[in-house]
């Protein structure tokens, strides 16, 4: 990790500080006494930094077991070759970065969220039985994919979810961690969606996490989720672009 990190010098991005701290996730290197190419993999995402490398941008490991993965290039050149190597199966999209401001949240305004939740729903932290029950769920599992074990959770993540009869519905959660904080992670089962779930799960959360002096960094899928965060106190930063690379019948796996 020493040998990469001043490749990702001005990434804002606490998914690349998640895997340097050591936390989570996976890097690579074109050579590991001098690299000046690297690769960061951590959950669903990968991070390109320094000159581009062919071999670098091919490598999607075995273990990788989503059907896509989300590669993030450092500049033009790592685009171009993301787009030589998956010419049939990548689709260049957008995401959002959002501001990390300690000061941009309103404690009173995320209480009234909470406190405005319709009654037959209550929230509860994530426990052992809540991070079982969403590791078994399609909608869920991504609140706690990222942590291999309760025991590892319990130590390092932190989340909340919503229950309705019980059984959890929507929830906000860390999909990753790091020293001074977490990304968020939010889902909603699809039926339960528009009812202000995701808002009270994610006010609940960043109370939270103030009150355990950690940040709640927020990156945004898309623009609903860029307003759901301005609802909650953040601020949009800048646009960046992303590829969708489809694992299926990808030939470029590394079998290493």
């Amino acid at each position: 990790m020493p040998q990469i990190e001043h490749l990702f010098d001005g990434w804002s991005e606490t998914l690349i500080w998640s895997c340097l701290q050591g936390y989570m996730g996976h890097a690579y290197a074109d050579n590991s006494e001098n690299p000046v190419s690297a690769q960061i993999i951590i959950g669903d995402f990968c991070f390109f930094a320094g000159v581009p490398n062919t071999e670098l941008t091919a490598n999607i490991p075995c273990d990788h077991l989503s059907d896509s993965i989300l590669m993030i290039p450092e500049s033009d050149g790592w685009s171009r070759m993301i787009e030589e190597i998956y010419p049939f199966n990548s689709k260049k999209t957008l995401r959002y970065a959002i501001k990390k401001e300690t000061d941009a949240f309103d404690r009173e305004k995320l209480h009234s969220y909470i406190q405005g939740l319709s009654s037959e729903y209550t929230l509860k932290m994530m426990d052992e039985a809540l991070y079982e029950l969403a590791k078994s769920e399609d909608w869920s599992c991504d609140l706690c994919s990222q942590f291999p074990s309760y025991k590892d959770y319990q130590a390092h993540g932190i989340g909340v979810m919503a229950l309705f009869n019980g059984l959890p519905v929507s929830g906000a959660s860390s999909y990753t961690v790091y020293d001074q904080g977490i990304e968020i992670e939010i889902d909603t089962r699809t039926d339960f969606r528009r009812k202000g779930l995701a808002l009270a799960c994610g006010a609940k959360l960043i109370l939270e996490c103030l009150d355990r002096n950690l940040y709640p960094s927020w990156d945004a899928i898309d623009l609903r989720s860029v307003s759901l965060a301005e609802k909650l106190g953040y601020h949009l930063d800048k646009e960046y672009i992303t590829y969708i690379v489809s694992t299926d019948n990808n030939y470029n796996r590394s079998r290493e």
